[in-house]
């Protein structure tokens, strides 16, 4: 059995994978994360090995800890101990984010290529994968609770309101008009970015949609030919069994 966990700067998300098929996932907000609350989450979780993605070295160094304490082994890190398996034509490739990886080898197993992940988290990624399964590069933008924080944060009346799905297309109060901003807003901008990402590197270039607030705002976006909410954790799992396969 197989603990999978993608660290983001929001959640910590968790997927126990058997036969690397997912059983059980669970998420702790970063902010809050403690000892106590993994314990209580994996009771009864028989774990052969663990393996971490993450973007919050503080929760990795914490996490790292917890997890030998409790389990009796050292998880393995990616792009410490697991290298992605997949060419980075990044012009600074250490500069990428693991999970982006992790991503782009997980749309590279289990869909066509060319490809394009978008990733809705704590920011909006967007990684382009060629037809010959080369990481190419991407875009990162805010995400949709940042860009909602922004507008409480940076200007004088417009209230701190909690990301939700709008009532209503046209905002009828201030409100309203915050969320269907932010969901109506960056559906249209995904739609023009996949159009014109197309555009450089093919019409028939499939774009897949993940990450926390997939949910949310994946529906309104016409261009998505897919939704994978667990491809980031089935990615860990996919890069495990790789890498066990090849021991």
């Amino acid at each position: 059995m197989l603990l999978a966990i993608d660290i983001g700067n929001t959640n910590i998300s968790f997927g126990i994978f058997k036969a690397m098929r997912i059983i059980k996932k669970f998420e702790i907000p970063t902010k809050y994360y403690s000892l106590k609350k993994l314990k209580k989450k994996l009771l009864n979780a028989n774990i052969d090995d663990t393996l971490i993605c993450s973007v919050v070295p503080k929760a990795s160094k914490a996490l790292k800890r917890d997890l030998e304490k409790l389990l009796g082994k050292q998880p393995l890190i990616i792009g410490k101990d697991i290298e992605v398996p997949i060419k980075n034509l990044y012009r600074k490739p250490e500069q990428v984010g693991q999970d982006r990886l992790v991503n782009a080898y997980a749309g590279v197993l289990l869909y066509k290529t060319p490809l394009i992940i978008i990733d809705f988290g704590t920011a909006v990624t967007f990684d382009v994968i060629s037809k010959n399964k080369e990481y190419l590069g991407g875009m990162i933008l805010p995400g949709l609770k940042a860009s909602l924080e922004a507008l409480a944060e940076k200007t004088a009346l417009l209230p701190k309101i909690k990301l939700n799905k709008p009532k209503e297309f046209i905002g009828r109060d201030t409100q309203s008009s915050m969320l269907s901003g932010i969901i109506y807003g960056f559906s249209a901008l995904t739609d023009e970015l996949i159009k014109q990402i197309k555009k450089k590197i093919g019409r028939n270039t499939l774009a897949i949609g993940t990450g926390g607030n997939i949910s949310l705002i994946g529906r309104h976006c016409k261009r998505l030919d897919g939704i994978n909410a667990d491809l980031t954790l089935t990615g860990l799992s996919l890069i495990y069994e790789s890498q066990r396969l090849c021991r």
